[in-house]
C-alpha cells in the first residue's frame, strides 16, 4: 500500500495483527513508477492497479510497525505545529482588534485568554516531548547526534523522527529529501506526492540559523544566490542540506563537525600555496 498520511495506518496495522505481510511504500516511488505506465487518465482505479503492479514487480521489504515512540513524537510535534500556527492567527486578530478605531476591550480579553492558553498548552507538549525521549535510550542516541548540527534542535529532530518513523521507509538521502517534497529538480503535481509538509516546515527556522552561524551553509547559500539571484531557492536548498545531514548522521553514528569545511578550505589553501 502508498503512505497516505495517516490514513494507511489502522489498515496496516490490522493485516500485520492476521499475520499478513505488508509492505508500505513512499508516494514519490509510486509516483515515479507510475510515469513509466502508459498510463493518461489518473482516476482512484488507475492508480489501484499502478500500486498493485508495483507490488507485483517488485521485491519489496516487509512492513514492521514502528516504535511507540515515533508515532507518540509525530502527534506531539503535529500538535505543536498546530498551536504554533493558531497562536498566529490569534496575535493577527489582536493586533487587528486593538488598532481599531474603538477596540472591543471583551474581544481583546478574549484573544488575550486564548493566547495564554496556548503559551501553556505548547509548553506542556515540549515538555512530555523531552520526557518521552527521556524513556529511549536508543532515541536519545539519535537525539544527540542530530542536535549536533547546527540550528538543529530537539523539537526540530523530534519532528523528523516522528515524521519518518525513525526513519523506517527510508533507504537514502534522495529519498529522504523527495518523500519531504524538496527534490527541487522532480516536477511533482497532486497533494499525495508534493512532499511531507511537517518536515518542510521543521526545517525552514534551522535553514536561517544555519546560514547564519555556519560556514559550510553560508557558503551554500551565497552560491545559490549568486547563480540564481533568488533567496527562496538558496534557502530551499539549505533546508534540503540540512535533513541529508540528519539522515548522515543517523546513518554513520558520527556527529556533525561544523569545523569540517572551515580545516577543509584551509588545506586546500594550503595545497594551493604549496603549487605557487
Amino acid at each position: 500500500m502508498e503512505s497516505t498520511g495517516v490514513y494507511h495506518q489502522s489498515f496496516a496495522y490490522f493485516l500485520h495483527d492476521k499475520d499478513h505481510n505488508v509492505s508500505i511504500i513512499l508516494p514519490n516511488k509510486i509516483s515515479n513508477f507510475k510515469r513509466t505506465l502508459d498510463i493518461k487518465t489518473i482516476t482512484d482505479k488507475t492508480m489501484a492497479d499502478a500500486i498493485t503492479q508495483f507490488g507485483l514487480e517488485r521485491n519489496l521489504d516487509d512492513w514492521q510497525p514502528p516504535k511507540g515512540i515515533y508515532r507518540i513524537l509525530q502527534q506531539l510535534t503535529r500538535e505543536r505545529s498546530q498551536l504554533i500556527d493558531e497562536k498566529v492567527v490569534i496575535k493577527n486578530q489582536l493586533h487587528a482588534e486593538n488598532a481599531e478605531a474603538k477596540p472591543n476591550k471583551k474581544s481583546i480579553e478574549r484573544c488575550i485568554k486564548r493566547l495564554a492558553l496556548i503559551e501553556k498548552q505548547v509548553k506542556e507538549i515540549v515538555q512530555e516531548i523531552k520526557d518521552l525521549v527521556a524513556t529511549d535510550v536508543e532515541v536519545q542516541r539519535i537525539m544527540v547526534l542530530v542536535c549536533s548540527i547546527t540550528g538543529i534542535g530537539t523539537l526540530t529532530a523530534a519532528t523528523v523522527l516522528g515524521e519518518t518513523n525513525g526513519f523506517e521507509l527510508i533507504r537514502n538521502k534522495r529519498q529522504l529529501t523527495s518523500y519531504a517534497g524538496l527534490d527541487v529538480k522532480e516536477k511533482q503535481s497532486g497533494t499525495s506526492i508534493k512532499g511531507n509538509k511537517h518536515l518542510r516546515k521543521a526545517m525552514h527556522l534551522p535553514a536561517l540559523s544555519a546560514i547564519k552561524n555556519d560556514e559550510r551553509f553560508k557558503s551554500i547559500f551565497a552560491r545559490i544566490v549568486g547563480k540564481h539571484g533568488i533567496k527562496m531557492k538558496a534557502a530551499v536548498a539549505v533546508q534540503r542540506k540540512l535533513l541529508e545531514m540528519i539522515y548522515t548522521t543517523y546513518k554513520t553514528g558520527v556527529a556533525y563537525d561544523k569545523e569540517y569545511f572551515k580545516k577543509q578550505n584551509e588545506m586546500m589553501e594550503i595545497v594551493e600555496n604549496e603549487k605557487v
